[in-house]
């Protein structure tokens, strides 16, 4: 079992460092592995059935998507977190974080572009589950935040997560939520390693080696959690209530 699961992850990291630059070929993954080919072979027959890349004759292609799922795989198989990251783009961090939240049950925009005071605005990852909005900011750095960087890094996402929740009413078409009766917003800091909090002034701070578990736990922790309301429909400033 431990042997299966040691093959499995070095096949993993030989195929995240191999795909970042596009297709290769099973050869070359058997030669940058120790394992034997007939190893190699099985293992690869496994993703392939998984799902993990797509295959064209003897040649392996992965999407973001795909090389964010052979990520989180090799992580739950114990891969050092630092080395694997090494392999991935800003991209795929965001593809691993709307895995980890539709996994959860949560629909993922990413990348959400909106107007809030003639200005143009972005948040990386929404996620939404009735009536929970996780605002996500990735931050694709290759060492753990430190407390002067956090608050800035939480500072900027707050505001980005209340101008979001002041233009709702012209975006919830768009978003999709325009059966909804209330939104909670909840700003959410995202990193590839992790930091010195895991909350900074009531924002989540989470790894991605963390971030499954914690949106799992998101429903029972809202109370200790950073919440800006909105009533569907209602106007502006009415309603406002920043927790």
């Amino acid at each position: 079992m431990i042997r299966t699961m040691k093959a499995e992850r070095d096949v993993l990291i030989s195929l995240l460092k191999l795909t970042q630059r596009g297709p290769v070929s099973r050869e070359l993954v058997a030669k940058s592995t120790q394992a034997t080919s007939e190893v190699v072979e099985t293992v690869l027959e496994k993703f392939k059935q998984l799902s993990l890349f797509d295959e064209y004759g003897s040649i392996l292609e992965a999407s973001p998507r795909q090389r964010a799922r052979m990520t989180t795989r090799a992580l739950e198989l114990g891969a050092d977190l630092e080395r694997v990251c090494r392999f991935l783009s800003w991209a795929e961090f965001e593809a691993i974080t709307a895995q980890a939240l539709e996994a959860n049950g949560y629909r993922v925009i990413n990348n959400f572009r909106f107007k809030h005071d003639e200005e143009r605005r972005e948040i990386d990852v929404l996620g939404l589950d009735e009536p929970l909005i996780i605002c996500a900011d990735c931050k694709h750095w290759k060492r753990g935040l430190r407390t002067a960087t956090t608050s800035k890094i939480v500072e900027a996402q707050t505001e980005r997560a209340r101008a979001l929740a002041d233009a709702l009413p012209r975006y919830l078409r768009e978003i999709g939520i325009e059966a909804w009766k209330t939104a909670t917003l909840l700003p959410m800091v995202i990193s590839l390693l992790p930091g010195q909090h895991r909350l900074y002034n009531r924002v989540p701070v989470v790894s991605v080696l963390q971030l499954q578990d914690f949106i799992r736990e998101v429903p029972l922790k809202l109370d200790l959690l950073h919440q800006i309301e909105r009533k569907i429909g209602y106007p502006v400033g009415e309603i406002d209530k920043y927790l």
